[in-house]
């Protein structure tokens, strides 16, 4: 039976859908990812960038969101509640604003359901984990989820997928040394899988090795149909091996995520790690210099980390490749 494993953790809260001991969707909040989907907000429209369809709208406590449908008679300056449809997307270089539409039977303004509300309503049993207790996330593939993220290296039986994300849309690459049919279906299934573990949506584009038959393009869209639940549209894989999906696009990624700022990502891991397993007193953590800055730029991590292990974890700075790996205690283990 599948299962949600819900953390609380510093600077995010994370969840894993979990079955048959394996990460089938995995979830990851950042606590300053802005205003969440179903959000109502009070705003202010800044700007109409398209009369009576769209325009730009000022949030009651910061930030902006493009609003889709402009009432009728709303004029510039005017305040009116929104309701969020999409949360913010982070892009590298820039991020994409929330979306929004205007509130019309419920505007009394509240904030959007956080990753635990969202997945208590799935139907899931939750198990919440602590960090005294075993890793369970760990054990399921928690860090070769978040590498497969990363890197955008994913493999599968008889080959790998190579995943892209770009402004457009997310790209999946086919490789391997089977021959082409089943090459093209087991890629079929980690593909769905992958979307369906990484949360990815908007347009995705599959490039699969090219197929000459119908009877050997339909096998692929019948594997692909099988691995990813619904909803979502495809197109049937074309003449040069090409597939496009699309799902609703809510929030980001996981890969939108963990791109936009590794350093960010990266320590957030580090300190889920150095709550499990602090490292001895007085002996420091040690951070790559973007890692190092941010932690001191955000003292309520640091304070939520000293008070989490019951001491003081001192950061250093990692100054050559001949020390320990970053977010290592700098012991031998």
């Amino acid at each position: 039976m599948a299962e949600w494993l819900y953390e609380a953790g510093i600077g995010e809260d994370r969840a894993a859908l979990i079955e048959d001991d394996r990460i089938v969707e995995a979830l990851i909040a950042p606590e300053d990812a802005g205003p969440r989907a179903g959000a109502i907000i009070t705003a202010r429209l800044v700007e109409i960038l398209v009369p009576r369809l769209q325009g730009r709208v000022s949030l009651e406590g910061g930030g902006e969101a493009l609003l889709d449908g402009i009432p009728p008679g709303m004029t510039q300056g005017a305040a009116l509640p929104v309701r969020i449809v999409r949360e913010a997307i982070p892009e590298r270089g820039r991020a994409k604003l929330p979306k929004a539409i205007a509130a019309v039977d419920d505007v009394t303004p509240r904030p959007g359901p956080d990753l635990l509300a969202r997945i208590e309503a799935s139907g899931h049993p939750v198990r919440r984990i602590q960090p005294h207790e075993r890793d369970l996330l760990e054990q399921a593939g928690w860090s070769e989820t978040l590498e497969e993220a990363l890197d955008g290296e994913i493999p599968f039986p008889g080959g790998a997928l190579r995943l892209s994300v770009t402004p457009a849309m997310t790209v999946f690459d086919v490789d391997g040394s089977l021959p082409l049919e089943p090459l093209a279906v087991n890629a079929a299934t980690a593909v769905g899988a992958a979307i369906h573990r990484l949360g990815i949506a908007g347009s995705i584009g599959v490039d699969f090795p090219t197929l000459a038959g119908k009877a050997a393009r339909k096998a692929v869209a019948d594997a692909l149909d099988a691995a990813l639940p619904q909803p979502f549209e495809r197109t049937a894989m074309n003449g040069f091996g090409f597939m496009q999906i699309i799902r609703r696009r809510i929030r980001p990624s996981l890969p939108d995520i963990l791109l936009h700022d590794p350093a960010a990502a990266q320590l957030r891991a580090h300190l889920r790690r150095i709550e499990r397993d602090p490292p001895p007193h007085g002996q420091p953590v040690l951070l790559r210099p973007a890692a190092l800055a941010l932690i001191r730029a955000t003292p309520h991590w640091q304070e939520e980390i000293n008070r989490r292990t019951g001491r003081t974890i001192l950061f250093a700075r990692h100054e050559a490749a001949s020390h320990p790996q970053e977010g290592d205690h700098g012991q031998e283990r």
